[in-house]
């Protein structure tokens, strides 16, 4: 157990158990680098939008983010929202919220442990994501601050554009080496560009 009495350590792993990205080579060029974000909990929230204010940031508009301080709220859909705390206790936030929310009109379903963050930087990243995501991610198309729920290849991610060059992705973590290792793909595709 740590200090704080929990069986999960500061980065939010079970001690003694290995990572989804332990032992692989993260994309690391000057155009291009994906890092692992910092341990954060992670909320679904399923109800008004009202109710995101609980957490911390205003509702969201839709397809955008919203923050307060390292808090941050993701529109999923009219009424889901992915809650994003990094560094924060999962469990002191699950009680906070679900004691603010009206338990008839909400859901609240900690994710904390299903998925991770990456953070993808660089003059190449809009470039790499491309290779494997749909969407039209130029600027004018997928502004800074736009969210949503989309894929990459075979695995479905959040992607958040913090700015012109950084992108959040949430994966699950059962797929995190897998768009690890197609983004490493990507970006020995797009040398020299």
């Amino acid at each position: 157990m740590s200090e704080s009495g929990s069986m999960v350590d500061h980065a939010g792993m079970l001690p003694g158990r290995r990572g989804p990205l332990d032992g692989l080579s993260l994309p690391r060029q000057p155009d291009f680098s994906v890092s692992q974000a910092v341990h954060a909990a992670r909320f679904i929230l399923r109800g008004e939008s009202i109710h995101v204010s609980a957490f911390g940031p205003e509702a969201p508009d839709r397809l955008r983010a919203s923050t307060a301080g390292s808090r941050a709220a993701l529109w999923l859909g009219p009424d889901e929202f992915l809650l994003l705390a990094p560094g924060e206790d999962a469990a002191a936030i699950g009680i906070a919220l679900e004691s603010a929310f009206p338990a008839a009109n909400t859901a609240l379903v900690d994710v904390s442990h299903r998925q991770i963050g990456l953070t993808l930087e660089g003059r190449l990243a809009a470039r790499c994501l491309s290779a494997g995501c749909p969407l039209d991610l130029g600027l004018a198309s997928f502004p800074i601050g736009m969210a949503t729920r989309t894929i990459y290849l075979k695995s479905e991610i959040v992607l958040w554009r913090q700015a012109e060059a950084r992108f959040h992705v949430e994966v699950w973590r059962s797929y995190a080496s897998y768009l690890v290792g197609h983004l490493a793909d990507a970006l020995r595709g797009s040398n020299g560009l």
